[in-house]
């Protein structure tokens, strides 16, 4: 498309967008659209046509009746907290972001749920639950900050999804608009619901089958305690070992999380939450539930941890050690950005016990790539953060940077395990899904695309290759030599 041709579109769809939306928030100006251009992935960046921020479900069905009858694409955006790309934009798209759609409409609890709208941050559901004694469990680490809609489209999990499961274990409703924009409510109020799972099917698509506009969320009592073990270990493989044998000891936490020395170090000189800087890792593990019940599983934890290696275990004292200890967890990706001119945030989930071979094997494609990581896990679902450090101001480093993340990920598929665990595939591991899935499953996730959004108009080029990209990837991973997925071959 020329410069004159995109620019009369522009145009053309401010006008259309100005006659329902305050003229305020369609945002044409390229000063305007320039804080969209990315998500949390800052390293790609795309402007985009233009961005409108509606407010309510009418302005959201207009503007995608609109852009359908346009065959103009649209990016859905929520707090832009996200990892992986997925809310980048497109140059000859629209951006719409749910913004200002940030009401908790209902707090029902007879039935143990919330009915919010999809900008809602995560941890305001939680706030507004506590003085009926009940709380939303998933807890990203941006809580602050990520909105529930954003949760709903990456999956998003927390430190305490071990126990309480991502956002699909938490969702009893979600409506949509679709691409032709019709309203659409996946799920219902009951536990179940009769049909194809289709609410499962929405939750981690992306955006790329419909327009989150309404969510209804399971809450859970506030539990009469929780208490939180801290242990460190000399060795990041006997810490790795520790999470497989709790588990393995019946052993079910609230939360179990795994940090290395560089991240500990970093999180500790940001926050002081009171780690043993000179340990190779810690982890962190918290159980939940009644006053006897928490005593019992502490014991065991505690004993289990010694068992397992552990040269120190802390039981925090009380309720404000307990919230350190996890606000250094909580702040371990910022902590890291103070060590770094830049850092990769990486993605993937292993079984747990392919942990301390996973863990060397981080280690030595650091070596191969000539860059260190700062390594932070929910160890206990086996989801790896690790966060790769490097400096973009140094020709080749990026690129360095995305190989050596994209080997953990294929890594990660080589011992059972997935190319994410709650960032989602976006536009970063695009060329990874090829590494996890066959053409056969691929050609059947377009299908599943096309039934939803049949011109392709919802976030295109995300999350789902082409079978011609996955078939220059094998390629590429044959001439090096590299072939260690057997289903490349069939490419």
């Amino acid at each position: 498309m020329s410069t004159q041709d995109t620019s009369a579109l522009r145009e053309r769809l401010a006008d259309q967008f100005k006659s329902f939306v305050d003229p305020a928030f369609v945002l044409a100006e390229e000063s305007e659209r320039k804080p969209y251009e990315c998500d949390g992935l800052a390293a790609y960046r795309h402007l985009p046509l233009i961005v409108v921020l509606p407010e309510t479900i009418d302005d959201v069905q207009k503007i995608m009746r609109i852009c359908h009858a346009e065959q103009v694409p649209v990016v859905a955006r929520g707090a832009g907290t996200g990892l992986s790309g997925g809310a980048l934009p497109l140059e000859n798209g629209v951006l719409l972001s749910l913004a200002r759609f940030n009401q908790i409409l209902d707090i029902d609890k007879p039935n143990l749920c919330a009915t919010v709208q999809p900008g809602v941050r995560n941890l305001a559901i939680s706030e507004a639950a506590k003085p009926f004694g009940l709380y939303y469990a998933p807890d990203p680490s941006s809580q602050i900050a990520c909105s529930i809609g954003g949760n709903v489209a990456e999956n998003a999990g927390g430190v305490h999804c071990l126990k309480y499961g991502l956002t699909v274990n938490n969702l009893l409703s979600v409506t949509i608009v679709t691409a032709e924009g019709e309203l659409v409510t996946l799920g219902s109020g009951g536990l179940d619901a009769e049909g194809f799972d289709l609410l499962a099917l929405i939750t981690g698509s992306e955006g790329m089958l419909g327009i989150v506009v309404e969510i209804t969320v399971k809450l859970l009592p506030i539990q009469e305690r929780a208490q939180v073990v801290m242990a460190a270990f000399d060795h990041v493989e006997t810490a790795g070992q520790a999470v497989a044998d709790l588990i393995a000891e019946g052993i079910l936490p609230a939360g179990l999380e795994m940090m290395d020395q560089p991240s500990l170090q970093a999180a500790e000189d940001f926050v002081h939450a009171g780690y043993p800087v000179e340990a190779a890792a810690i982890l962190l593990c918290e159980v939940d539930g009644d006053n006897e019940e928490v005593s019992e599983e502490i014991a065991r934890v505690r004993q289990r941890l010694t068992d397992s290696g552990a040269t120190e275990v802390r039981t925090a004292k009380d309720d404000n050690e307990r919230a350190r200890f996890w606000a250094g967890r909580k702040a371990a990706f910022p902590a890291v950005g103070r060590i770094s001119p830049d850092y990769y945030c990486m993605d993937g989930t292993i079984p747990r016990k392919h942990l301390p071979y996973i863990l060397r094997e981080i280690n030595r494609l650091g070596e191969v790539y000539g860059l260190r990581a700062a390594n932070v896990f929910h160890a206990g679902d086996g989801n790896l953060h690790p966060l790769i450090l490097y400096n973009g101001n140094e020709p080749g480093e990026i690129e360095r940077a995305e190989a050596f993340g994209g080997k953990i990920l294929e890594a990660c598929v080589e011992v059972g395990g997935s190319i994410t665990g709650e960032h989602g595939v976006g536009l970063e591991k695009i060329n990874q899904m090829c590494a996890q899935f066959p053409p056969e499953e691929i050609t059947l996730f377009h299908a599943v695309k096309a039934a939803f959004d049949q011109q392709g108009l919802l976030n295109p080029g995300k999350a789902i290759p082409t079978l011609n990209r996955c078939a220059e990837f094998g390629a590429m991973h044959i001439s090096q030599g590299d072939m260690r997925f057997p289903h490349l071959e069939r490419f």
